[in-house]
């Protein structure tokens, strides 16, 4: 076997444990997303009838009866498909913290100590960012939007022709849980930005230069994950506009306590170098009477 062969045995085996890790990392993840899924399946229904609370929301004002609301399934196997899809959602948000735990725990090895204490607060502030954000959609934007196409509905005695609103349960739900993963992702925004500042791959300087582009982005964006509505539109683009500022505010703030660690640790290191140089003239000069006598 050559010094080659040797060297490449070498760099294998630890390639190998790198796999054998990632390995189990995943399989920790797939089982805890396996299990919230059949959690969130058995009771799907249930999830179901809370998610419909904010169309029920948003009919009461519209002015109509909030126990009458009716949503409809015209193929036979749609509904069914649509308990799937909610149990993989319900499953992907209950196992989040778990995948996210998985996830730091085969990164931290290969990071210093301080890079793992400047990644951990970011580990914690992604899920409650996210909850935040489907928090709104839930109580506010979901109900907003439902109540913007109510208001197109054509009923009364006094209507020639009847329109009402009946929708599908499966774009119902693809609606509500598009608006949650919109609004869960932009609400990451400034744990990425923040993030990327503080190791040094970002610059706020950069950030404050771009904003116009970002404006845009940030429309564009919501206009192709919402519904082609204002409500929802606007509705995304501003707390991303907001969000977008507030990594700017963090991101100043995160380079000037840099700034003032830097400076504090030069002149630690100023002073010690001054304290060595004072203690080295100090020898010296009891040398010198010493060799004189």
């Amino acid at each position: 076997m050559t010094a080659e062969d040797d060297d490449i045995e070498k760099s294998a085996a630890p390639l190998l444990d790198h796999l054998k890790e990632l390995r189990s990392r995943l399989i920790w993840s797939l089982v805890g997303f396996f299990i919230a899924f059949l959690v969130c399946f058995f009771f799907a229904k249930q999830l179901f009838l809370l998610l419909v609370l904010p169309f029920q929301w948003a009919t009461a004002w519209a002015g109509l009866d909030p126990t009458k609301v009716d949503l409809i399934y015209t193929a036979p196997q749609e509904f069914f498909f649509t308990q799937i899809k909610l149990g993989m959602f319900g499953g992907i948000v209950l196992a989040f913290p778990l995948i996210a735990t998985q996830l730091y725990k085969f990164v931290a090895p290969g990071l210093y100590r301080n890079e793992r204490a400047a990644f951990l607060p970011f580990l914690i502030a992604s899920p409650i960012l996210f909850l935040i954000g489907a928090a709104l959609v839930y109580f506010f934007f979901t109900p907003m939007v439902m109540w913007f196409f109510l208001a197109m509905q054509q009923v009364g005695p006094d209507q020639e022709i009847q329109i009402s609103l009946l929708p599908r349960v499966s774009e119902y739900l693809g609606l509500i849980m598009t608006l949650i993963l919109a609004f869960g992702l932009v609400f990451q925004l400034p744990v990425v930005t923040t993030l990327l500042v503080r190791v040094g791959m970002l610059r706020v300087e950069t950030l404050v230069s771009k904003r116009r582009w970002a404006i845009v982005i940030a429309f564009v964006t919501a206009a192709v994950l919402t519904p082609p509505d204002p409500v929802s539109q606007i509705g995304l683009a501003l707390p991303t506009i907001l969000l977008y500022e507030a990594s700017i505010f963090i991101g100043r703030m995160i380079e000037k306590k840099r700034a003032a660690e830097e400076a504090a640790r030069e002149s630690a290191l100023e002073a010690e170098l001054a304290k060595g140089s004072s203690a080295s003239e100090a020898k010296s000069s009891e040398e010198t009477p010493s060799a004189q006598a």
